[in-house]
């Protein structure tokens, strides 16, 4: 890259390597700033519906995801305490002839390497590494003067425009709002996985290969799914509860996880006893508050609205922000404000929804008594067709096709 970028990014993770790859589509040139010497994207596994891996294939990094994702059959939803099944939800090629683009279950750091890699063939881009953006200030003369430390040495840089990629903990956040903090929902998540062929026997039957499996219970819920080839299953169970830090992938004692599994079939109990879990808080950061400042500030990815993972589109609502954003810088190349005003006020409603069924899946996969009755009643009684349908607005959803960018 010949001299300054259009636009300046903080942070190289999901949401800041695909807005990169979003500008490029329109010829527009971008720096990433990234505080790890190294990119190595913690947790595990995650879901990718079709609403994002349209946007990926278009970057050009699906083809080199595919390797190692697995295009799982059918979502299964199943009852914890007798594994008896409730609902299956058909995905594979049924649901990309719907949705004309796969639901792919993949490992987050396969995800980011297929990024980094697109992003490291596109001369539009530049990244560099072991630089933290310390500070930043809006300038009174327009933009944002950021203070970098490089190699030891503090810098100063000015860009017309800063996009914050920096997480559900952003330091960037502050600059655009008065609350910054993100908020504990009081739920925690256990990871872990397991070869294959050992989750498969201590589940007697209960988990299938090539599917997700969703495990239901008043005081828990459990998420299965295949990842690296189908070698591997992957393991996310949800919880009320608490940890000691903010932080990712903490070593911790898995005596509540076992409690909240003792009422639950004994295959799990075998399932839970044959991993080794890592466990973090669930936080949120509020969709509605601000996402941009006029000088030249844009929030994207958790950094604007981290949600909580029940409708499993933390990647997806990252990917999407990034194309939006691109469309619109695009499109008023010469009014940054209200290239920004368009962003936020395409992206905000659809986030919302997103929110929305998020806490909806919440209250019904840990619901008990007469609503979980209920819930297994009505999910009993809709075909595969009908339940298909009820995921039209999320997973048909082109970002790119978005009227308010």
């Amino acid at each position: 890259m010949t001299g300054e970028p259009d636009a300046v990014i903080a942070g190289a993770g999901i949401a800041g390597l695909s807005f990169a790859l979003a500008m490029a589509r329109h010829g527009l040139s971008t720096r990433i700033y990234e505080k790890a010497p190294e990119l190595s994207e913690i947790g595990a596994g995650l879901q990718l519906s079709p609403n994002a891996t349209r946007l990926l294939a278009r970057f050009g990094v699906l083809d080199a995801l595919k390797v190692s994702a697995v295009r799982p059959k059918a979502l299964n939803l199943r009852k914890a305490r007798n594994l008896s099944s409730i609902a299956r939800f058909p995905l594979g090629m049924a649901a990309e002839e719907r949705w004309a683009a796969p639901y792919l279950v993949v490992h987050r750091a396969d995800l980011q390497g297929a990024l980094l890699g697109r992003v490291r063939e596109e001369p539009l881009v530049e990244l560099v590494t072991e630089t933290p953006v310390e500070n930043a200030r809006f300038h009174a003369d327009g933009g944002v003067r950021l203070r970098l430390v490089r190699n030891g040495t503090a810098q100063e840089v000015h860009t017309p425009l800063l996009v914050a990629a920096d997480g559900v903990w952003s330091h960037m956040r502050r600059l655009v709002r008065s609350s910054v903090r993100s908020r504990f929902t009081g739920y925690i998540a256990w990871r872990a996985t397991l070869p294959v062929d050992e989750a498969l026997t201590a589940t007697g039957g209960a988990l299938e290969a090539d599917c997700v499996t969703a495990f239901m219970d008043p005081a828990f819920h459990l998420v299965a799914y295949p990842l690296r080839n189908g070698g591997e299953i992957n393991l996310v169970a949800i919880q009320p509860g608490e940890v000691p830090l903010n932080a990712w992938a903490q070593v911790a004692d898995p005596t509540p996880l076992e409690k909240a599994l003792a009422g639950a079939n004994p295959a799990l109990a075998r399932l839970a006893a044959s991993a080794s879990w890592t466990v973090w808080p669930i936080h949120e950061v509020d969709p509605a508050d601000a996402w941009t400042g006029p000088q030249g500030l844009a929030l994207i990815g958790d950094a604007a609205h981290a949600v909580p993972p029940f409708a499993a589109q933390g990647a997806g609502m990252a990917i999407e922000d990034a194309v939006v954003l691109a469309n619109a810088l695009a499109r008023h190349r010469d009014d940054l404000a209200t290239a920004l005003s368009a962003y936020e006020a395409a992206r905000k409603p659809r986030l919302a929804r997103v929110a929305r069924r998020g806490a909806f899946n919440r209250f019904t996969w840990h619901a008990g008594g007469a609503v979980a009755l209920a819930r297994d009643l009505v999910l009993r009684s809709r075909s595969e067709k009908a339940l298909m349908s009820d995921f039209d607005w999320l997973y048909g959803f082109d970002a790119e096709a978005c009227d308010g960018a």
